[in-house]
């Protein structure tokens, strides 16, 4: 029969938890990432870019998908003037 012991934590392990990011700060890794994104995008030629994969049906989907992550997910107006969005779907004429 094996006896296990439990070892008592050491070093930093036994302080605990450390206080961790303050609340409302922002993530620092998440900002370097989304900084090399925008580089990257100006790079390949930004706008343009970005128009060509919505034209594109190959690319068309990834570029709605990536629109709906940046939208925001709540529209507020003023309650005497509220928003409105109008959605129109118009056939190419040929």
């Amino acid at each position: 029969m094996d006896k296990q012991t439990k070892r008592k934590p050491t070093g930093a392990a036994a302080l605990g938890a450390g206080p961790g990011r303050p609340q409302g700060s922002k993530n620092k890794n998440t900002a370097a990432i989304k900084d090399m994104i925008l580089a990257a995008l100006d790079g390949v030629g930004g706008v343009d870019y970005l128009m060509d994969r919505a034209k594109d049906e190959k690319t068309a989907t990834a570029f709605l998908g990536l629109v709906g992550k940046v939208l925001p997910m709540t529209i507020a107006g003023d309650k005497d003037n509220p928003a409105r969005i109008v959605f129109e779907w118009k056939r190419e004429q040929s």
